[in-house]
């Protein structure tokens, strides 16, 4: 019987984050480094990679970065190509990487819509075939963490800014999640999400800059998520620790779905 501090090792297993530059996918990436992961992170600019790969460094987490634009539709593969090539294996995946677009309904472009449903939706699911394909079900192992959000779960109040690609694009994140899940379960891979609130980062600033008074208000806990928040859960969803856990969608946001 495994003794509960070895269910939270990582040690030996290597875990591609994307979008791991900074923000959720940043701290995401120091937890799992913590507990003995070796990460390679993702994102588009080459500056911010570096950056974070120095800042792990600093905190004893061995990283390799990888400049890929997931956006682009030869971008899963390449940066499955590149990983693969460099760590062998992915035991875990974390998809973390988005966009979001902020405006009223009837104000949607095409352009827009496309964006974010091609980079939330499309290239999560290429890359994750990828790695499901090429390492996850010949080993016959795996976990798969998908970054959801609350805006997938619920609408939002007529009173802030509409994100309708976004909210449908992590609505489809929430059931890719558990088809996933219900499909790849024979492989003795598990596919969770973690559905967060508000936490601070480039994505979220804009609206926090005009709403945050009214989210925290509407926020049991009265206050928005930190640098902490999402570590625990996480950890989680990417060790043995959750070993019997799959198709499951976590709510991370102070309580504000109970209310």
């Amino acid at each position: 019987m495994a003794d509960l501090k070895s269910l939270f090792d990582l040690t030996g297993k290597r875990v591609l984050i994307t979008g791991g530059s900074r923000g959720l996918g940043l701290q995401i990436a120091e937890a799992l480094g913590e507990f003995g992961a070796t990460i390679a992170i993702s994102a588009r600019k080459t500056d911010e990679l570096d950056a974070a790969v120095a800042h792990l460094a600093k905190l004893g987490v061995k990283a390799t970065a990888h400049a890929v634009d997931l956006g682009k539709s030869d971008g899963p593969k390449a940066l499955a190509d590149a990983v693969l090539d460099a760590h062998g294996t992915i035991d875990v995946l974390v998809n973390n990487a988005g966009a979001t677009w902020g405006a009223p309904a009837t104000d949607v472009t095409p352009e827009a819509w496309a964006r974010v449903m091609n980079l939330n939706v499309t290239s999560l699911f290429f890359l994750t075939q990828e790695i499901a394909r090429r390492s996850m079900i010949p080993q016959r192992a795996g976990k798969i963490l998908n970054i959801a959000s609350i805006a997938g779960l619920r609408g939002h109040h007529p009173d802030i800014t509409g994100t309708i690609p976004y909210n449908t694009s992590k609505g489809a994140v929430v059931n890719m999640t558990r088809a996933l899940a219900a499909e790849w379960g024979p492989h003795n891979i598990t596919v969770n999400a973690i559905a967060p609130g508000f936490f601070p980062s480039k994505m979220t600033k804009g609206l926090l800059s005009q709403f945050e008074e009214q989210v925290i208000a509407k926020t049991p806990l009265g206050k928005i998520g930190n640098d902490a928040d999402l570590k625990g859960a996480a950890l989680l969803f990417c060790t043995a620790a959750s070993g019997h856990i799959t198709g499951q969608i976590l709510a991370v946001d102070g309580g504000t779905m109970v209310v």
